[in-house]
């Protein structure tokens, strides 16, 4: 970091405290008590923070690191300063953990960001702050700082999972991998990916050596998408997987990520399941339009960053030139939105969250209005792809996969999940230039000053309830 540039951000870290704590003294003034989920971590946490390890509450169903970690950071600050009495592992000092995982997020999005775009360094001190920085606020992970979920702390430690994969300490990054899992199971995919980018990696290197053999420089990235280019890439595929140079290759730099699988799935075959707790609202389904739902979703965030009128036209030209293909992808959205669309039974019962009005609003005010977004979906996926067109095509691969695997199964619709895929998508995109990221965070800042004054301000009542509701994500 040169040394203008670490004052700058450091001071950036600064203010990006002050700001987040004053919001947080607003936020815990209004809403003293714990709040819809809360009321289940923090009442787990306090058991932990008085030493009742072997407590469990049923209606929990993640692994127990969001409250180890707290009661690792509050326990040593109450012995330091001589704490006591009910201000101790209190709501407002659970939640306060979020918001030191928060200014975390800001500094590993900042290296990641050095570390994806080194080539661009000398120019690029500006957009690599400016574009940390926008990311720590992206709205569905910043509301989260100040509330006591999982968010905060899952999506640190993903980000610290693979900033050390980027940096090649592999046993760093699994033992965090571990860290990331204890707060939300499905982490487990974003290790593997980790994993698979190690994979992806040599899979570049040899196909690099193949084809300078051959005496041919296109790079996966660059490759036809035909059917020719399809069978030269599962072929390739084949033979890397079964070669056992290659294979040795890769399990001597991913053996730590292969002890988490391990670890991993025997913990599936003793728990009768990936789930803890309470399952009944957590069953697994081929709920293919959450994809759909995604790639709407990152078009909406990135729109400042990802769309212009040169890549629309690009979209046009491809469309005029691949009419059929683009037909058989509709047709196949058709088939998967009619035949494999679930609808949770939260996301039509509970009025507290968005998603509940984006469905209402739009999915419910027509059978037909479902299938009528579908070219939406389509020009949304084919931006997410066009964006990523810089990354090789085993990480491309590699990627999607585990996107897959993060969505689909889902059955409820909630943002909550689209976090890390977004981010890590954001942050392999070609570092945007400095207006296109004040756009980007004005956009942010917006959604989150509008969300978090609705949160605030706009509260109601149920019928047949005193208690103060609010809305959020």
């Amino acid at each position: 970091m040169e040394k203008v540039e670490g004052y700058v951000f450091t001071a950036l870290c600064s203010t990006n405290l002050l700001v987040s704590c004053l919001l947080f003294s607003r936020i815990t003034r209004e809403q003293r008590e714990p709040y819809m989920d809360e009321v289940f971590h923090v009442r787990q946490a306090q058991k932990y923070c008085n030493g009742r390890f072997d407590e469990w509450d049923p209606m929990i169903t993640t692994l127990p690191g969001l409250y180890l970690a707290s009661v690792g950071v509050i326990k040593p600050v109450v012995w330091l300063v001589d704490l006591t009495g009910k201000v101790v592992c209190s709501v407002a000092m659970l939640r306060f953990i979020n918001l030191l995982f928060n200014g975390g997020i800001l500094y590993l999005l900042y290296l990641i960001i050095c570390k994806l775009h080194l080539k661009e360094k000398t120019k690029t001190a500006s957009r690599r702050i400016l574009s940390a920085l926008s990311l720590s606020t992206f709205p569905v992970l910043y509301f989260f700082n100040f509330l006591y979920y999982t968010d905060a702390g899952s999506t640190f430690f993903i980000l610290f999972t693979y900033l050390m994969t980027l940096y090649g300490c592999h046993k760093a990054s699994a033992l965090l991998g571990v860290f990331a899992i204890f707060f939300r199971q499905t982490n487990v995919i974003w290790v593997a990916f980790c994993a698979a980018t190690v994979v992806a990696n040599k899979m570049d290197e040899t196909w690099r050596t193949e084809q300078s053999k051959k005496k041919d420089d296109k790079s996966p990235c660059q490759i036809p998408f035909s059917v020719n280019g399809v069978k030269r890439v599962m072929r390739f595929l084949l033979e890397f997987l079964t070669t056992a140079n290659h294979v040795k290759a890769v399990t001597l730099v991913a053996w730590p990520y292969i002890l988490v699988a391990v670890g991993f799935i025997a913990f599936i075959v003793l728990n009768d399941g990936i789930v803890i707790g309470d399952r009944t609202s957590h069953e697994a389904c081929l709920n293919f339009p959450q994809l759909f739902y995604f790639f709407s979703f990152a078009l909406f965030f990135s729109i400042p960053t990802s769309l212009c009128y040169h890549r629309a036209l690009r979209f046009l030209n491809t469309l005029k030139k691949q009419p059929l293909l683009y037909l058989l992808i509709t047709g196949l959205c058709l088939l998967l939105v009619w035949k494999f669309t679930f609808v949770h039974k939260y996301l039509l019962a509970d009025n507290r969250h968005f998603p509940f009005y984006v469905w209402k609003r739009v999915f419910q005010k027509h059978e037909a209005i479902r299938f009528a977004l579908i070219p939406g979906y389509v020009f949304a996926a084919w931006n997410f792809m066009d964006t990523l067109k810089s990354r090789s095509l085993f990480w491309i691969l590699a990627f999607l996969v585990c996107l897959l695997a993060a969505t689909v199964p889902q059955k409820l619709l909630e943002f909550r999940y689209f976090i890390v895929p977004y981010l890590l998508y954001r942050l392999h995109m070609p570092l945007p230039s400095l207006t296109r990221l004040v756009l980007e965070f004005l956009l942010y800042t917006a959604v989150n000053a509008a969300t978090l004054y609705i949160f605030v301000n706009k509260t109601f009542q149920w019928p047949n309830s005193p208690a103060v509701q609010r809305f959020m994500w």
